[in-house]
């Protein structure tokens, strides 16, 4: 029996081609839903810009038939919007002035005076728990969602005899195994089976399925030191200029931005292999936001870029020098480092440039393959985030577009990730980030 899937506003400004993930069913869209779109169309983001390309999909169905009677979508569906006036006298408790209500209220009502099965779709938490009390079928939508327990972790341990660690040491490689199941760019800690302490680190290469040692296990980039296996790993990443695209995952403290700002600053100052050193970042207020902020681009940027300017600050002192004078000169004209609002990003096309993109998980999955799709020939990409903390209402974990490029980008051969587990910045932000 064919469904009929009835979808909130949320869920097309989420993917805005979301009403052609449903096979051969029946998509509803309460004529609540398109007054919501005409409200979000006008938005210069990324919802705006959602909103506009449903809105034109939708037009262009027009062409098919009368849209409140049914038409057909290209995957053997039909879309129908629909609207029920006698819905308004009497919602079971449910107020008719809150739109939410009413988008709920017309799958309540397919349910009630149909044959068919009725599930209700939306990104919204609320709104599912107010559908399922009324005894509606819900589920979030969750095409290009992921398991976030299972996400890949960039690395893995392998145990095995001492002489195979010690002829790694000797040789330089040591050949892969097909049970290792090993992606490429995925970092090996090698364990002796008798002595834990007996280590060695490397990282898979598929083309030559062998297992090899850090290229840059010692570097220390704009004099900052790894301070554990995972920094390391990251730092590998970082500085592996085949390596065009880096995920770094991890809570608070753990080094991301730290670590992405360090060996940008080295690529570009001291081996010149970038132009320019950009960094971005979403700008989604964290709790109330403080409303518009005065001044041009670059004094209303300076806000958002505060964290920024904190681990520049860091790691000018860290390089031995004037922690003002080098962030002055760094920034000086925007010749060696530019920091940009993502707004801008899109329509760009970025040659030769270290580019940061600093608290990634509050970006969708179009969001992310938008901006990674503007890198010009010779620019690499760094992602940084922790999914842990998301500030988008309609993001979680497993939906966020930093978790989703992780999981679709891994095996690709200039593709690197490693999760940070361990926090490096103090004591009291490791026991908050475990604890709290």
């Amino acid at each position: 029996m064919k469904k009929q899937f009835v979808l909130d506003t949320n869920v097309l400004i989420h993917t805005s081609d979301s009403i052609y993930s449903f096979g051969d069913n029946e998509v509803i869209l309460p004529i609540e839903v398109i007054e919501e779109l005409d409200n979000f169309k006008r938005s210069p983001d990324e919802k705006g810009r959602n909103a506009r390309q449903v809105i034109r999909s939708l037009d262009r169905l027009r062409t098919k038939g009368k849209l409140g009677e049914g038409v057909p979508l290209k995957n053997g569906g039909t879309l129908r919007i629909v609207i029920h006036e006698d819905l308004r006298p009497k919602m079971e408790g449910l107020s008719s002035d809150i739109v939410d209500n009413r988008i709920i209220w017309t799958a309540y009502y397919f349910k009630k005076n149909g044959n068919k099965k009725v599930i209700f779709v939306s990104k919204d938490i609320n709104a599912r728990i107010k559908a399922d009390a009324l005894g509606l079928e819900v589920m979030d939508f969750e095409k290009q969602k992921i398991k976030f327990d299972e996400v890949y972790s960039g690395w893995h341990s392998i145990q095995l005899p001492p002489k195979e660690i010690n002829r790694f040491y000797e040789g330089r490689e040591l050949p892969s195994r097909s049970a290792w199941e090993l992606h490429h760019n995925q970092f090996v800690r090698l364990e002796d089976e008798t002595n834990p302490k007996h280590t060695a680190l490397g990282k898979y290469l598929s083309p030559m399925e062998k297992i090899v040692p850090l290229f840059h296990q010692k570097s220390r980039p704009w004099g900052i030191k790894a301070r554990n296996m995972e920094q390391h790993f990251a730092i590998e990443l970082l500085l592996c200029d085949d390596v065009r695209l880096v995920t770094l995952l991890g809570n608070a403290g753990t080094g991301k931005t730290l670590l992405a700002l360090a060996c940008g600053i080295t690529k570009v100052v001291e081996e010149k292999i970038y132009t320019k050193l950009l960094v971005s970042r979403p700008i989604i207020p964290f709790g109330r936001d403080i409303g518009y902020l005065p001044g041009d681009k670059e004094e209303k940027m300076k806000n958002w870029m505060q964290p920024i300017f904190d681990n520049l600050h860091f790691l000018a002192d860290s390089h031995g020098e004037d922690g003002g004078g080098t962030v002055d000169y760094l920034l000086q004209e925007g010749k060696l480092l530019e920091l940009e609002a993502l707004t801008y990003i899109r329509g760009r096309s970025i040659p030769r440039q270290y580019i940061i993109i600093d608290e990634a998980q509050n970006l969708t999955p179009h969001e992310i393959k938008t901006i990674i799709s503007r890198a010009g020939e010779g620019t690499k990409m760094v992602l940084t985030g922790d999914p842990s903390q998301i500030d988008s209402p309609y993001l979680d974990s497993s939906s966020n577009g930093l978790s989703y490029a992780v999981e679709r980008m891994k095996g690709q051969k200039i593709f690197g990730h490693i999760t940070l587990s361990h926090s490096e910045r103090s004591e009291l932000a490791s026991v908050a980030a475990k604890i709290l």
